[in-house]
């Protein structure tokens, strides 16, 4: 049925304003990270766009230069605590590699074991995925602290190794119920006809499932990355000296108040690499989205 003009001006605009509601903090998270310290905060009221556009929150942040150094060059009269304290890059490179790290173990295990359950019908393969879904109901926090006291005998606390298998048990419930919702879709018959064929079941595995979830595949590695990205709790309790980025984020909170050019210039760097992961599967990730959606 062909569809109004006023009809489709209305649900554009509809959709542009709710496209709007969600980036605004974005937007304003981006916005602040360039305004001057002095301009963050102004009794006379909230400044929008009245103000001169810097980096120095970025040279700081990303950069490493000294807060001090920055704010005396630019005679600002605000924030020149802290040194090089503000400095961002480590907790960047370590936000990457237990997100990479993590992803692909959940991914990867999440794969096989999605596998296993769609195709292979045991006794007890109904109450194993009823577990599996009940321990993604239990949040961090109620097992932080058997956690802490195992990794510290394992060895691991306080180690990438550790951390990225923290972040893996945390994703792979949701990884495996996502994986099996996806292989659930492909037919069953496509499976013995490669067995038909000579194919043994890693040969059926690895040479037709997988490439025939490839979407699915990508879009749970996008939902681990994201979990993984901005898990807070884990990375406190499980390490001392790696600080991932939610984790830095707290130490701009000081005596003398929050560094928010500081948090918003670290924030809004925080974005670009999930961003950047997001667009390179995004082609994976559309049909990723999209599988199951039409049916016989």
């Amino acid at each position: 049925m062909e569809q109004s003009r006023p009809f489709i001006i209305a649900r554009y605009t509809a959709a542009i304003l709710i496209v709007m509601i969600f980036m605004f903090p974005i937007f304003w998270f981006a916005l602040t990270s360039i305004k001057p310290i002095s301009a963050v905060f102004d009794k006379d009221g909230v400044i929008w766009f009245d103000f001169v556009p810097t980096m120095e929150n970025y040279r700081v942040t990303l950069l490493g230069e000294s807060s001090i150094d920055v704010n005396q060059n630019t005679r600002s009269d605000f924030g020149t605590s802290g040194g090089n304290s503000y400095d961002g890059r480590g907790s960047i490179l370590s936000s990457i590699i237990v997100a990479v790290g993590s992803t692909i173990l959940s991914a990867g295990m999440g794969m096989l074991a999605a596998y296993g359950l769609s195709r292979m019908n045991f006794r007890g393969s109904q109450g194993l995925l009823n577990w599996i879904l009940s321990q993604r109901f239990l949040p961090p926090i109620a097992i932080i602290i058997p956690l802490v006291f195992i990794f510290h005998d394992m060895g691991l606390r306080d180690t990438y190794v550790g951390l990225i298998i923290a972040h893996t048990l945390i994703n792979l419930p949701i990884a495996v119920l996502l994986m099996k919702s996806f292989i659930d879709d492909i037919p069953v018959d496509i499976d013995h006809a490669a067995m038909i064929d000579g194919a043994t079941r890693w040969q059926v595995f690895w040479k037709v499932i997988l490439p025939m979830s490839k979407g699915g595949l990508a879009a749970t590695a996008v939902l681990c990355f994201i979990f993984s990205w901005t898990e807070f709790l884990l990375a406190l309790f499980l390490t001392s000296s790696i600080r991932t980025i939610p984790v830095k984020i707290t130490t701009f909170v000081t005596s003398t108040g929050s560094e928010w050019g500081y948090i918003s210039a670290l924030g809004t760097s925080a974005i670009i690499p999930g961003f950047i992961f997001i667009l390179l599967v995004q082609n994976h990730l559309v049909r990723g989205l999209t599988m199951g959606a039409i049916k016989d």
